[in-house]
């Protein structure tokens, strides 16, 4: 009766009072009286520990119409209060007031007794309908007159309801105060609209930035579809992490981590699948190591930093993190140590100055230990460096050394184990340390003490444990296939990391180093190119620099770090692979020979490396030094030949391509010699051989070798595997460039279809495969299905590789000549200069791939009609294509028709009959009768004699051109039926794969 006894009139006002740990759940109440017509207010509630809790409940009252307290265990916690204030002060307020207040409940733990006057509804485990339902009706609503819940886009997600996807910390419920810095971070970040926005939280190490971080992502996590949390201290794993993201979002990409950060960023930025989300990036205190990371878009960012580094660039809003205010800092000590009275915890937080990880530090060990406070705060304040030895900053106060000493002293006498696993933790990356690694360990791996504590679960779990209370850990749980929760891994924060490192005496580090280093080689597959693998890996390299991997002189040690560089270069990860690469290199130089086997290989990555990220001339240098150290060796020394391929990989990439044939022949007489004519070893090196004769414009030599290891390939691997995919693609490659196109395009439709089944639709291989299915459909007049496969390819390949990849570059130049002859002028006039200008940033400027591509934006001037300067660009390119791979290049006849067609179209009809008489002679020479470029050539002087008025000549040659490309390509051929209009051949260039 008593529900029925009061009737809501429409519009009427609530304030809902909530602590701010539970505001998903104040927001998503305010949103449901809202839709309805009514006004709310939202109240965060914080009595503070001073003053009366009494007078404090009967302040709500001063708030407009009626108060909906809203209770979680958090809002008794506050303060700290009592439950004996509780009750009094409820007791005081509420029954004389009973029409003003109202009460709803999703606490956990038992309410004090006279909660009851408030008659509060539960919420807990409930769906949003029934929830809505339950609000309504104790506040007299009508739950008839209803909206759909949820009902708008931006509508509060419903608390029970997680994101769509979320990954973050644990929450921490000793979170404490703080609320005016998320309000703020959530104004600013709000206040970026559909624009997005970026936020960075910076501070000294422990002022609790990484906490408000948590805090803001559980707390206002229900207004995003997406809640991700980055670790950012180290670029790879950073990388790692946010490539993780894809396969939450449901993105179709493969395993390169840059494929998937590009979709992950596209999928961000277009806000599709989701337009709200969140992502945080913790830790990113160096903005060059992750800037590139930081995705674009609706969505929010928010960072945590030692700089200001990140506002500095003015798209990032900053925040500066302080040390607790004091109130805050006596709230968290009395809820952390509950045995101090209000004056011992203010004491302390004078000790530490407020700051929270030290505060935090120092409540712990109060709370498990029997001394009395004001003795503890005393031996702080008295505490001299000489006590531990650890140096600090100057913007800690000595406290911290003091207090740390403390710690470890008594976890040394009261659980020494606990104390001796806290040692080997901060051999690893104080970010995730594996400690099922640890446990899983060979006993012989690890020192006799911990071999034990591993060996009994119940002893490893409370050391775990112990640690979690006494010190600056955190432990992250995983439920096994056996349903069994255990501690995966274990969080350290890196300013304790470091202090606890420094305080080993170096014989300890020494030995620590070394067990580290067993767990790690231990849990090395030793397969890095296996994909199936590389979560492993991925988990594993962090730990490198921190366990000592990178001193050890162990050999095992040093293979782990070498399969770490072999992991990330396959994995297409070069940047953070040639960081690690170098790392260890000037590690291992000046004590180890260059001709020792780690040091080759190291330095063989090393050369690839620089190569892959585009830094040539640097692979070359690296790779000479190489080769000059095995000049003493036989000319077919495993090691040197070794040496000597990588070197002609960095020779292609530079266009020396008659010095990498060179090379590759004799590599390739020499295996043959040594390990036989179908070694693994010979067949790449004949593979090697013919990529470089194809750059040489030798076609028909290098489809002769591509043509022969595809039958020896195919034999020995079976027709599916990726060396023989890869012959057959080179071998398609080049029946193209002879013209040989229903051929090429045959052999290509079936060495796609095998590359997609065995590779995916994602694989660079496949790609490139794709790519020249295109090109191959575009020479035979498929024009639509070219056009279709080839703007798909473009698009794929610029995101896995990037945009400035060599093999989007490729990819790109071909797309913009076909946009010119059959799509879009303006975009192929775009496109065609973006390459152009790639190309010479990547190569240089007198590099036969940047001459190449400016010579094609020279034809697109041509088409708008800017003969003057298309005649420049072919002229230039005509000069630099002979000067940068010689006169009788293929590139080089094509680069002469299309100077000779410039000439022509700017009038210069006799300087256009010598070039053109001259090319002809060279391409029938170079190329043969028939192919495509002869006839161009040929078809080209007769346009130039026919313009000077020699037409029984011009009639001759253009009669024989249509019948040799009737003859060969077909009489509905578009090359053939482009001669027969008449119109002016041209060349497109090119660039090939290396």
């Amino acid at each position: 009766m008593a529900e029925q006894a009061r009737t809501v009139i429409p519009g009427e006002h609530f304030t809902i009072s909530y602590a701010g740990f539970n505001r998903p759940w104040a927001a998503w109440i305010s949103h449901q009286l809202e839709q309805l017509g009514h006004g709310t207010t939202l109240l965060r509630w914080d009595p503070g520990a001073e003053g009366s809790l009494i007078d404090a409940l009967s302040d709500l009252l001063q708030a407009p119409g009626r108060i909906l307290l809203l209770l979680d265990n958090w809002y008794f916690r506050l303060g700290p209060r009592t439950r004996d204030e509780w009750v009094t002060a409820l007791r005081e307020v509420v029954p004389p007031n009973a029409e003003r207040f109202a009460a709803v409940s999703v606490a956990t733990e038992s309410l004090p007794s006279t909660v009851a006057a408030l008659r509060p509804v539960d919420l807990r485990e409930l769906a949003a309908a029934e929830a809505r339902r339950r609000i309504l009706r104790r506040l007299d609503i009508d739950p008839a007159a209803t909206i759909p819940v949820n009902g708008t886009e931006k509508a509060p997600r419903f608390p029970l309801d997680p994101p769509e996807i979320r990954k973050t910390p644990r929450r921490n419920d000793r979170f404490t105060g703080r609320d005016p810095v998320l309000e703020k971070l959530h104004d600013l970040l709000t206040a970026g609209g559909d624009e997005g926005a970026r936020c960075s939280l910076y501070g000294i190490s422990g002022v609790g930035k990484s906490q408000i971080a948590q805090e803001y992502a559980h707390r206002f996590g229900n207004a995003y579809d997406v809640v991700y949390w980055v670790s950012a201290s180290y670029r790879g794993t950073a990388r790692e992490q946010l490539a993780q993201l894809a396969d939450r979002l449901g993105l179709p990409v493969g395993q390169e981590i840059g494929d998937r950060i590009r979709a992950v960023h596209e999928a961000l930025r277009i806000g599709r699948p989701y337009g709200r989300w969140l992502l945080v990036f913790d830790g990113a205190d160096y903005m060059d190591q992750v800037e590139d990371l930081i995705p674009e878009g609706r969505g929010h960012v928010l960072l945590t930093t030692l700089t200001r580094d990140w506002s500095a660039t003015g798209r990032t809003q900053e925040i500066e993190v302080l040390p607790f205010l004091r109130e805050e800092s006596v709230a968290y000590a009395l809820r952390r140590a509950p045995r101090l009275t209000s004056g011992e915890a203010d004491d302390l937080a004078d000790a530490v100055e407020d700051l929270p990880l030290l505060l935090a530090q120092t409540a712990a060990w109060l709370d498990t230990n029997p001394m009395p406070a004001r003795e503890y705060v005393a031996l702080i304040r008295r505490g001299e460096p000489s006590q531990v030895g650890i140096g600090i900053g100057e913007n800690y106060p000595m406290s911290f050394q003091t207090s740390w000493s403390i710690t470890l002293n008594t976890l040394r006498d009261r659980t020494p184990e606990a104390a001796e696993l806290l040692k080997v933790l901060a051999f690893f990356s104080p970010d995730a340390i594996p400690v099922r690694l640890i446990q899983s360990a060979r006993a012989r791996d690890l020192p006799e003490h911990l071999a034990t504590l591993a060996a009994d679960p119940i002893g490893w779990h409370t050391a775990l444990r112990r640690l979690s209370e006494a010190t600056a850990v955190r432990l992250d749980y995983e439920t096994t296939s056996g349903q069994e929760t255990v501690v995966d891994t274990v969080q350290m924060h890196k300013l304790y990391h470091g202090f606890l490192r420094n305080d080993l005496s170096e014989d300890e580090r020494d030995k620590l180093s070394v067990t580290t280093c067993r767990i790690l080689v231990r849990a090395d597959p030793r397969r890095p190119t296996e994909p199936g693998e590389w979560h492993r890996y991925a988990e594993l390299f962090p730990h490198l620099k921190h366990s000592g991997a990178l001193e050890s002189t162990d050999e095992d040690v040093q293979d782990l770090v070498l399969n770490c560089i072999n992991y990330l270069r396959t994995r297409g990860e070069y940047r953070t692979g040639l960081a690690l690469c170098e790392q260890a290199l000037a590690r291992w130089r000046g004590r180890i020979p260059p001709t020792r086997r780690i040091m080759l290989i190291a330095t063989l990555q090393h050369t690839n490396l620089l190569r892959r990220s585009g830094r040539y001339r640097e692979a070359e240098a690296v790779g000479r030094s190489v080769v000059h150290a095995f000049s003493d060796r036989a000319p077919d020394d495993p090691d040197l030949l070794t040496a000597r391929n990588a070197l002609g990989g960095a020779l292609l990439a530079l266009a020396r391509f008659r010095e990498a044939r060179e090379l590759y022949d004799d590599m390739h007489r020499q295996y043959q010699r040594t390990v036989g004519a179908e070694s693994p070893r010979t067949l790449q090196a004949r593979e090697n051989l013919g990529l470089a004769l194809g750059l040489l414009g030798r076609y028909e030599d290098a489809l002769e070798a591509h043509d022969e290891n595809v039958v020896v390939r195919t034999r020995l691997y079976r027709a599916d595997n990726p060396d023989t995919l890869r012959s057959g693609l080179s071998s398609a490659w080049m029946l193209r460039l002879l013209g040989r196109y229903a051929e090429a395009m045959s052999k290509q439709e079936l060495n796609l279809r095998l590359h997609r089944q065995r590779l995916g639709a994602n694989n660079p291989e496949t790609l490139r495969a794709e790519h020249n299915l295109a090109l191959c459909m575009r020479r035979q007049g498929e024009l639509s299905g070219a056009e279709q496969l080839m703007s798909s390819v473009v698009a794929r390949c610029a995101q896995v590789q990037g945009p400035r990849h060599p093999e989007t570059l490729m990819m790109q130049a071909d797309f913009a000549t076909f946009t010119r002859e059959h799509g879009n002028l303006d975009q192929s006039r775009e496109l065609s200069g973006t390459v152009a200008e790639r190309y010479r940033d990547l190569v240089g400027e007198d590099h036969p791939y940047a001459i190449g591509t400016r010579g094609n934006t020279g034809l697109v001037l041509w088409e708008y009609g800017e003969r003057e300067a298309a005649l420049d660009i072919a002229e230039r390119a005509l000069v630099g294509m002979r000067r940068a791979v010689g006169e009788d290049h293929p590139w080089a006849l094509g680069c002469a028709l299309n100077a000779s067609g410039a000439r022509h179209l700017a009038g210069n009809e006799e300087d256009a009959l010598e070039l053109s008489r001259h090319n002809l002679r060279q391409a029938v020479r170079i190329m043969g009768d028939t192919h495509p470029l002869t006839l161009s050539s040929k078809a080209a002087l007769a346009d130039d004699l026919r313009s000077l008025r020699r037409a029984e000549e011009a009639g001759k040659l253009e009669r024989e051109a249509l019948q040799q490309l009737t003859d060969t390509l077909g009489a509905q051929h578009p090359h053939t039926m482009s001669v027969r209009r008449r119109e002016r051949p041209y060349w497109d260039f090119e660039p090939q794969p290396i």
